[in-house]
């Protein structure tokens, strides 16, 4: 939480490439740096006083730009920072009690209809939103392989797979090596989230 009052108005910031803790660390810090009054800093997003002048919010866009944020302005830009922001909470927080379909997740998260949504994104990324969740996955089940707490059941269970065999099938159609395989060559092939 940042230095906000709670009764003061907000408005809502949209910054690109934010994909881990470390980043909402960074981006509370350039606001703090900048005095900036925030309520709360999330995934691709900050809440900040609604009456920030141009010049901090200017100062605040290229503070960031230099830990390789982007500050959204655009509406179709922010609503492709949603999506991507709604598949990284749809893959870190896969555990619920009721699994839910991705579209009817994404479409409750970002408030609009899924069609106009895949639309936007393809549109814009040049890929499906269906390919980028399948690449976020990969990366995902990677990372999990890599930190080797989990069998690959486990794995497969955690990322709503309905199989380990779907599992392996679509980590080896993605990277070309099976789940085994790229635990024993490990980090070698992994990149980064923001680069997906």
């Amino acid at each position: 939480m940042g230095n906000l009052q709670g009764h003061l108005a907000t408005m809502k910031l949209y910054i690109k490439n934010m994909v881990c803790d470390r980043c909402k660390m960074v981006v509370g810090d350039e606001l703090g740096k900048l005095g900036i009054n925030f309520k709360s800093v999330e995934l691709g997003e900050v809440e900040v006083a609604d009456d920030t002048d141009a010049k901090r919010l200017s100062e605040f866009r290229t503070s960031i730009a230099r830990h390789g944020f982007e500050l959204i302005e655009d509406k179709t830009a922010r609503i492709i920072s949603q999506i991507k922001k709604a598949v990284l909470d749809y893959l870190r927080n896969p555990v619920q009690k009721k699994p839910v379909k991705f579209s009817v997740f994404l479409a409750d998260f970002v408030s609009k209809d899924y069609n106009y949504l895949s639309g936007v994104f393809s549109g814009i990324e040049g890929i499906t939103i269906e390919q980028y969740l399948i690449n976020q996955k990969i990366e995902r089940v990677k990372e999990l392989l890599v930190y080797d707490e989990l069998t690959l059941s486990e794995i497969s269970h955690q990322l709503n797979y309905s199989s380990v065999q779907h599992l392996s099938t679509q980590f080896k159609k993605v990277t070309g090596l099976t789940p085994s395989y790229f635990k024993k060559v490990g980090a070698a092939k992994r990149v980064t989230l923001d680069k997906v």
